[in-house]
């Protein structure tokens, strides 16, 4: 019999915090392993400037373990020297100068275990400072950049030269080239400027990046925003060989939406049947249980990717064994390592008389680093009550996850989630599966055209369509929504759903959980003042 899978055994936790007292020995040690032929951080230093400016020492902490960190100050950059040195820049490393009124961000350090760079920690770790930028409305983020690789080239080039042709990739370096790729702009080459830096023969680059929320502190009103990027995958179904050729398709997407910088990537529901393809099985039933017997690698492929990458990922729905019985079960793996689930509620008459699936019995809305968002896979989408709870819930963008072998099919998702973005005022994603299995037996032909969908009103794209594919290909759409523009449509849009519904005529009642009752029966409302399901009687 197989059991439910325990996700906490599985995930993988990474943790971007502030550096506290009790990391500070373990920071030390990972200077000396980051700049071994350079003079590591003392306690003191590190205890100075957690002291002095403990919102600017951050620390990536992995299952345990600090394998990243680094350390900024505050300062009013016009008071410095043009040609300033990493001493004076830091006041000799106790960072004694921090200025709270000033107006940059100053970063003197960052350090990742070789170990783990495969991470994109040194990505989170600039994120975590510009966030910290503009949550302290400072004009922009300086660093004095480190060019080690300068030293293989002194004897060909200056080091202008040098930097000149790692701008324009000719060359690599990988300080300079990371936080170039990371939006930092160059302003000039310091001599001089950390001496025990002998592969950068004491040379840095000062870099910055421009806080383009910044409004200057006479400014009174502003106006606020929370962009959010995401990434639906048109997933092409075709012929592998392995579960290394899915991983390799899969985290092709995955890369592609962690390079425009997409906060979510959704894949299709049940894409991972593109398994059949090497599984020699022909009975329906039987594959499914098949297909099941990779949740386990399947888990630890997207917990993987989504470390790896940097974006939070819904892998779609895959079919799930528990204690004998068959789910269609979504996935949402978080950057930070954490995994969660959301079994498909709904099930259609096809899924029950091929493969028996059975229904969940949880609707649940999840915490993310970019609010709180639902997953509701394919069929649950054309059931308008589960997005309305979701929405109650705090939801702010619905993800739905769908497969459908036709035109008519495909349309019933893309109008019911078109229509509970416009009715909850909510963002809504829909990802699909295109092409063919012709190699395997009983699996359906596959229409898909997926999309990213929003309220109709002004502040939003023309048709509520943020951007959409083109139908029947394999590609994906990216799209960026701003969920203040969307607290602020809910209170003074042309028309407020969600503020004008009649609540003394009706509203969402739960009925009877399904694990209490036999599949098919009629819930019942748990009020005694309801009437039919769902609907309160006044």
């Amino acid at each position: 019999m197989t059991e439910r899978i325990d996700l906490s055994k599985m995930e993988k936790k990474l943790i971007i915090r502030n550096v506290e007292e009790r990391d500070i020995d373990k920071i030390v040690e990972l200077s000396k392993i980051c700049f071994p032929d350079m003079d590591p951080w003392t306690r003191g230093q590190l205890q100075s400037h957690i002291e002095i400016f403990p919102e600017g020492q951050h620390c990536v902490e992995y299952e345990g373990k600090i394998i990243g960190a680094s350390s900024s100050l505050i300062i009013d950059f016009n008071e410095y020297e043009d040609r300033h040195t990493f001493d004076e820049i830091t006041d000799k490393g106790y960072i004694t100068n921090h200025d709270p009124e000033g107006k940059h961000l100053y970063g003197i350090s960052i350090m990742v275990h070789p170990d783990y760079r495969r991470l994109h920690v040194g990505t989170r770790i600039y994120e975590a400072r510009k966030e910290l930028v503009q949550r302290l409305n400072l004009k922009s983020f300086l660093v004095g950049g480190r060019i080690p690789n300068y030293h293989k080239y002194a004897d060909k080039m200056s080091a202008n030269e040098y930097v000149k042709q790692v701008i324009q990739q000719k060359l690599y370096d990988p300080v300079l080239t990371f936080q170039l790729l990371s939006g930092f702009k160059l302003k000039w080459v310091n001599p001089n400027y950390l001496n025990d830096d002998k592969a950068s023969r004491g040379y840095a680059v000062l870099l910055e990046w421009d806080n383009v929320d910044y409004m200057p502190k006479s400014k009174r009103l502003y106006l606020r925003a929370f962009p959010v990027r995401v990434c639906a995958v048109q997933y092409m179904l075709k012929k592998i060989d392995s579960f290394e050729d899915f991983a390799n398709q899969c985290e092709y997407f995955v890369d592609v939406a962690a390079l425009d910088e997409s906060d979510f990537v959704v894949f299709p529901e049940t894409f991972t049947i593109q398994l059949l393809s090497f599984i020699n099985e022909k009975i329906p039933g039987k594959q499914v249980r098949r297909l099941a017997e990779y949740t386990e690698d399947y888990i630890e492929l997207f917990n993987m990717l989504a470390m790896k990458h940097n974006v939070n990922i819904i892998a779609g729905s895959h079919f799930v064994e528990e204690n004998d019985l068959l789910y269609n079960v979504s996935y949402l793996f978080r950057r930070d390592g954490t995994i969660d689930r959301q079994y498909k509620l709904h099930i259609t008459p096809d899924e029950r008389k091929w493969w028996a699936i059975q229904p969940g019995n949880e609707l649940k809305v999840f915490d993310t680093d970019c609010g709180k968002i639902a997953i509701l896979i394919c069929y649950d989408t054309q059931f308008p009550e589960l997005s309305r709870i979701a929405v109650d819930r705090g939801a702010r963008i619905i993800f739905t996850p769908f497969c459908t072998d036709d035109r008519q099919g495909y349309l019933r998702v893309r109008y019911c989630s078109q229509a509970r973005a416009v009715e909850n005022q909510i963002y809504t994603v829909i990802s699909g599966t295109v092409g063919n299995l012709t190699h395997v037996p009983r699996t359906d032909t596959m229409y898909a055209q997926s999309g990213v969908f929003s309220p109709s009103d002004f502040p939003f794209s023309r048709d509520g369509i943020v951007g959409e594919c083109s139908a029947n290909i394999e590609t994906i759409v990216i799209g960026e929504v701003d969920l203040e523009i969307l607290r602020r449509n809910r209170i003074t849009g042309t028309v407020t759903h969600i503020k004008d519904r009649r609540k003394d005529l009706y509203q969402i009642v739960e009925g009877t959980p399904v694990k209490d009752r036999t599949y098919g029966e009629v819930p019942q409302s748990t009020s005694p003042e309801a009437g039919p399901v769902g609907v309160t009687k006044k």
